[in-house]
């Protein structure tokens, strides 16, 4: 995905008045993104994706906004679009967005199940089908367990009618840790999905090694602790050790900590606008911190 960044502009406008919406492209050189491979099929996916929890129907120029985004995301090289039921609109206005600019077949589109398959969770999985406008997922994930134990079976049907490519679980909360380890040691799982961070490296002394070794999927979520590591650093400039790393922000730095960390396969950072797309997926290029540039980190943030 080596393009010229004026290609990259040309070819964005075209999109923006294809779409009839105003297009103001942040500048940004486009690189070729750092991809991992998911395990189970060696499939190859970027280092970073989007995640969509903000995303709601709104007006025409509020949904205007999020097309331009997810338009920015993909032609810089993002993939993982990771969504929800129960992100209020948010599989509503994605089928939406991706219908209008046509990129379904260049988006990894990753949702989740929520219910007991006994209390509308086929049918729930079904309405995903229809509000995101594909017949065809390519991730589906038992959402914080819940029903995991019923609906599993029933998402792994799904992937050999070929209606589903990938099945995982998630969890956001280190509370469900012990869990979520007894399913990755007991059941097939291509995907998981869990809460990590700078601020928050639990998953990483109990969850990311298992993976590794089961050979599961990551995708991270909250890699950004909710503002929090922003809160800690501040209004500080970047310390010399974040431009040898080709780093040009604190979320660039934040970023690709997790993504270095070697069970990752992605994360998966909150954005609704474009500038942060093109932030956020130059965590994806450039070099990756070492084990000792990843203590160097952790050991600045612990100083704070």
């Amino acid at each position: 995905m080596d393009i010229t960044r004026r290609r990259f502009i040309q070819y964005s406008s075209g999109i923006g008045a294809a779409l009839g919406f105003s297009w103001r492209p942040v500048v940004a050189d486009v690189q070729t993104l750092i991809e991992n491979p998911i395990p189970s099929s060696g499939e190859l996916i970027p280092a970073i994706g989007i995640g969509t929890n903000r995303y709601v129907v709104g007006n025409e120029a509020e949904n205007a906004l999020l097309r331009n985004t997810i338009a920015t995301f993909n032609q810089l090289g993002g993939q993982v679009v990771d969504t929800a039921p129960v992100y209020r609109s948010s599989e509503t206005i994605l089928g939406q967005v991706i219908a209008d600019t046509k990129l379904r077949d260049r988006l990894f589109l990753a949702t989740k199940s929520d219910r007991d398959a006994g209390d509308g969770g086929i049918a729930r999985l079904e309405n995903s089908f229809v509000r995101l406008q594909t017949d065809r997922l390519d991730l589906v994930q038992s959402h914080n367990l819940r029903g995991a134990e019923t609906m599993l079976p029933v998402l792994h049907e799904y992937k050999k009618d070929g209606r589903i490519r990938y099945v995982g679980i998630t969890t956001s909360r280190n509370e469900q840790f012990d869990d979520v380890l007894k399913w990755m040691r007991n059941t097939s799982l291509d995907f998981l999905q869990v809460n990590y961070s700078l601020a928050d490296r639990e998953a990483g002394e109990k969850i990311l090694p298992l993976a590794q070794e089961k050979g599961i999927a990551v995708l991270v979520n909250i890699p950004l602790a909710r503002g929090q590591l922003f809160k800690a650093v501040g209004d500080r400039p970047l310390p010399g050790w974040a431009s040898e790393l080709g780093c040009q922000s604190w979320a660039q730095v934040f970023l690709k900590y997790v993504i270095s960390h070697p069970a990752v396969t992605c994360a998966i950072p909150g954005m609704t606008k474009a500038r942060h797309v093109i932030d956020n997926l130059g965590a994806a290029t450039g070099v990756m911190p070492g084990p000792a540039e990843r203590r160097q980190i952790e050991q600045y943030f612990d100083s704070l």
